[in-house]
């Protein structure tokens, strides 16, 4: 039986843990208000993609549970951010690692959440999927990048990926 908690593997979830927090503060600007683009969306893909579902859940909830310990985080933002990881694992368990998963699990899981974000606050949906367009769309093209980074680094470092 594997050994989950190993520390190689532990220490694995702490570093991605804070990669997806720090990432998470992360804002490159947008043209109008409200529209920047948070790293940490193309990077949870590229998580969940090279190191799988498990590893990705426990270090996103680790992450967001850090936030809430430092004050970065509210509650809501944490049930906004556990919505785009649950369709982004929702998407890999069904196509796994390849091109295509990389591109549309990030923007559908921000559809996603930014819907529920709606139902929420009760404001019109068509402003809050607006508001995320710009950055869905840099999600979808970097993730893939990101991950190839990121499995070059597992590789090098013999870490446990999705592929090994």
């Amino acid at each position: 039986m594997y050994n989950f908690f190993t520390v190689r593997e532990t220490t694995t979830l702490a570093l991605l843990t804070t990669f997806i927090t720090i990432s998470g503060a992360l804002k490159l600007p947008g043209l109008f208000p409200g529209t920047e683009f948070q790293l940490s969306a193309p990077i949870a893909v590229a998580i969940c993609g090279i190191f799988g579902i498990k590893k990705y859940l426990i270090a996103g909830i680790l992450s967001s549970i850090l936030g809430l310990i430092l004050g970065t985080q509210m509650i809501f933002s944490v049930i906004i951010a556990m919505i785009f990881r649950v369709v982004v694992a929702f998407f890999f368990y069904f196509m796994g690692d390849n091109k295509f998963f990389y591109i549309v699990s990030g923007p559908l899981g921000t559809l996603a959440a930014r819907l529920c974000m709606s139902a929420i606050v009760g404001k019109a949906a068509i402003v809050l999927v607006m508001a995320a367009l710009p950055g869905m769309i840099y999600t979808a093209l970097s993730a893939g990048f990101i991950a190839v980074i990121l499995k070059r680094i597992a590789l090098a470092t013999n870490l446990k990926t999705t592929g090994n």
